[in-house]
């Protein structure tokens, strides 16, 4: 049987441009000028355009990266739902031939003016190809968009090098947030309104959650990331079965549940308590790990679904009679536990999930089952 060809992403190459006279400001960074303009969304898809039809070049012969296809229908879908509030930051790129800047006789800096583009230039992306992408489908969804406008900064192009140069310093120190700052900042994602309903509006938490790092350090007074609880959370209530729930009525239920859980963790009381120090506890036990918090919010959700009204709690308190020590090798290495470190890979959560079930006697689903045979037979 003939297979079709796949068709690849679309190639970040410049193209023949018609001419244009934009407002602009000018700048002076690193001994070289550059301008910004403000450009609507339809000219930053007609200027920039993906010439997708040459063969894909050598990754040392491009000046940027090629697009990755799978980003841009959530990118796109991020500016059709958000009309009124989405955020794009500027567009960056290069022009391959002499420009001229008239400033404006009102401005005594010679700073704002007209910026003349000749015909015929040519424009590479140093820093923004997505965003672009994700422009041209929300227009495609809503032609409105053509008149949004975006950042357009300007610089001159000094061949492959200098624009291979702008891409690397462009995303040299471009530090994706950690997940908990994330979480903690994000006001359209539902399942981070509901983390920081339930979790910043407990008394017992509060003071024990590192809201800005995903990771602990061994001095670190916190016990818990906002990111840790945030994935045990998702996992806890992701199939409960009320549609019509209210964001505040999973947030009651999120915390009523840690705050149980929390009662039958002797440590986690300490530290709450200042009669133990949480890198102490981090160290010597699993209980308050991402991993851990992951795993018990699956195995909360088993109960949720199994037992009606507050019945869910009773069997909890068996979380008491399980050795949560990182020295219990036999239980945990293999498990939450790999080569001596925490591990957070989904194999992982599963076998500590089966950990936790089993002790407090949950059924184990068809998946569960069989990453637990793997296990057990020493398959990897």
């Amino acid at each position: 049987m003939a297979h079709k060809s796949k068709r690849r992403a679309p190639v970040n190459r410049p193209v023949p441009f018609h001419g244009d006279q934009t407002p602009a400001i000018r700048g002076r960074q690193a001994g070289r000028e550059y301008y910004i303009s403000m450009w609507t969304m339809r000219k930053v898809v007609e200027t920039f355009y993906f010439n997708d039809d040459d063969d894909e070049l050598r990754p040392e012969l491009r000046a940027q990266r090629t697009l990755n296809a799978n980003r841009i229908p959530e990118m796109a879908q991020y500016i059709v739902d958000n009309p009124k509030d989405y955020i794009f930051s500027a567009i960056t790129a290069s022009i391959n031939v002499e420009v001229e800047f008239e400033p404006y006789e009102l401005d005594p800096l010679g700073r704002v003016g007209q910026l003349k583009i000749p015909e015929g230039a040519k424009f590479i992306i140093n820093d923004g190809q997505h965003r672009r992408a994700a422009m041209e489908r929300a227009i495609d969804e809503n032609p409105d968009f053509k008149k949004e406008h975006i950042a357009v900064v300007l610089f001159l192009d000094r061949g492959l090098k200098r624009c291979q140069q702008m891409f690397a310093d462009l995303n040299r120190n471009a530090i994706r947030p950690a997940k908990s700052l994330g979480v903690l900042y994000d006001h359209r994602d539902p399942w981070a309104m509901i983390t920081r309903t339930a979790i910043l509006g407990s008394d017992l938490f509060r003071n024990m959650i590192e809201l800005e790092r995903s990771a602990l350090s061994s001095r670190s007074r916190k016990l818990f990331t906002l990111s840790g609880i945030h994935g045990g959370t998702k996992a806890l209530l992701q199939h409960v079965d009320n549609p019509e729930a209210s964001i505040e009525e999973l947030a009651t239920l999120a915390r009523s549940f840690w705050e149980t859980v929390a009662t039958h963790f002797p440590e986690w009381q300490k530290v709450r308590e200042n009669k133990m120090q949480s890198g102490e506890v981090r160290e010597h036990f699993i209980h308050s790990h991402g991993i851990t918090l992951q795993a018990l919010g699956r195995v909360g959700s088993a109960l949720i679904q199994k037992y009606k009204g507050d019945r869910w709690k009773q069997p909890l308190r068996k979380l008491e009679t399980i050795d949560w020590s990182r020295d219990n090798a036999k239980v945990w290495e293999g498990r939450a536990i790999v080569g001596g470190k925490v591990s957070k890979a989904y194999n992982q959560v599963t076998l500590t999930t089966n950990v936790i079930k089993q002790h407090l006697g949950l059924a184990l689903t068809p998946v569960e089952q069989r990453i637990e045979g793997l296990h057990l037979r020493g398959d990897k």
